[in-house]
């Protein structure tokens, strides 16, 4: 896999100067500028926003560690680094996990090691070559009293953010070093679920923990499912969402959205994900390469788009309209060729099944010659398929290669689910 360093290279990416350093930390040119007229509160307060306002009083005197990444910002989409530095918090190391601290490196692109230009800090690396990479080396705990972890999480099972919170708390918890989670809505609302859970010999680092597909949760609620699993001493100390509401989608929270990975690029797109990442484990284009990863699904095996397209109508998939489309990724599967497809627009989101529509353009685009599952290791697994990782069981892709039509493969996942309802409710916060 190829190294990237784990910042954008960009002394200027996080903001405008206006003087306000942090004394006595090298290269310590972190600034941030504040505008006269600031919008409206949104209706949503995240947890690192209840931080500011309290101006960061639960981690005075500590000595702490920072695991975040671009999408780490307030209300006013100012970084929680620069934030912290700002506020006088004694920032010793920070933490990146998959994509880098800033985000620049693409899906299973290994991450080294790095200083941040801006801070001087170390950044280390929670995503380099190896399985072992995935979880934090106890020296890298060393010197730190507490570990704040703010990641935005996209509402599916395959997102790996919410396993390396889940690896740190492990650590954290061998240590001795506080664990504390700040937390974010659920950008694909928090009351749909779908999907079943995962098979123990189908574990992998898109399927750690046995979370359904869809699982419905917030990252602070992720944080407290795993400690209810691992059984270890390290219990999340999650500072709530304010302001939210377990039926809110993204858009209704207030809240600006930044990307938290190169392809998460909008709040649509996290909608999708959680059927649309399926096609990772295929020889489907999922759109990346494009401006609209994961909503556009093609290939040039694909002779007709719109019959194509004409055939994902019949199944009368609940939400959603398909647009017959031609597309030509400029990398990563299919790179330089032209893509026949279709690109999905849900017209319903709450009606909207995106693990059924996934599981629908699999169906459809497995009656062509040219479909393939994909044959490369995947998240560090060589031993299984891809799409198994993916599905959590083998099962799904058995009965796919037998001919099943959708409801069969649905079937497989009910099991699952109600394995997974009554854990799920147990940790639910009562104020979402």
């Amino acid at each position: 896999m190829a190294t990237h360093n784990n910042h954008p290279g960009h002394p200027n990416h996080l903001g405008h100067p206006n003087n306000l350093g942090h004394p006595g930390r090298p290269h310590t040119d972190i600034r941030i500028t504040m505008h006269a007229g600031q919008p409206p509160l949104p209706t949503v307060k995240t947890g690192l926003d209840v931080l500011v306002s309290e101006k960061f009083a639960r981690l005075k005197g500590l000595r702490v560690g920072l695991l975040a990444g671009p999408a780490s910002i307030d209300h006013r989409i100012r970084h929680v680094l620069p934030l912290m530095l700002a506020h006088g918090v004694n920032v010793v190391r920070l933490f990146g996990a998959e994509h880098g601290f800033w985000g620049e490196a693409q899906y299973m692109e290994s991450v080294s090691d790095a200083t941040d230009p801006s801070s001087g800090l170390p950044v280390i690396s929670l995503y380099g070559q190896s399985v072992e990479s995935l979880t934090l080396n106890p020296k890298h705990l060393v010197g730190l009293d507490v570990l704040v972890c703010d990641l935005q999480d996209v509402g599916s099972r395959y997102y790996t953010f919410a396993y390396t919170i889940a690896f740190a708390m492990r650590s954290c918890a061998a240590a001795g070093v506080r664990c504390m989670v700040l937390d974010r809505p659920n950008p694909i609302g928090g009351v749909h679920t779908e999907g079943g859970d995962v098979l123990p010999d189908f574990r992998s680092f898109v399927g750690e923990y046995a979370l359904q597909t869809r699982h419905g949760l917030t990252l602070g609620e992720l944080a407290h499912f795993f400690h209810g699993v691992d059984g270890h001493d390290c219990e999340p100390e999650v500072v709530a969402v304010q302001g939210y509401k377990r039926a809110m989608h993204f858009s209704d929270t207030g809240l600006p959205w930044v990307l938290p990975s190169p392809n998460m690029a909008t709040p649509d797109t996290a909608l999708v994900y959680p059927g649309a990442c399926l096609f990772e484990g295929t020889n489907l284009s999922e759109g990346r390469g494009t401006t609209r990863p994961f909503e556009l699904v093609g290939a040039p095996y694909i002779d007709d788009p719109f019959r194509f397209a004409e055939t994902l109508e019949t199944l009368a998939l609940p939400g959603v309209e398909f647009r017959a489309c031609y597309f030509q990724p400029t990398w990563d599967k299919h790179a330089k060729k032209v893509c026949a497809g279709v690109q999905m627009h849900v017209t319903n989101r709450e009606h909207f099944l995106p693990l059924r529509t996934g599981v629908a353009l699999i169906v459809c685009a497995k009656r062509y010659a040219g479909f393939d599952w994909r044959r490369e290791p995947y998240e560090f697994v060589s031993s299984r398929l891809a799409i198994d990782l993916l599905f959590g069981s083998d099962e799904p892709r058995k009965l796919l290669e037998r001919g099943a039509g959708v409801d069969d493969v649905m079937a497989t996942f009910s099991e699952g689910a109600q394995r997974f309802a009554p854990l799920r409710a147990g940790v639910l916060n009562a104020a979402y």
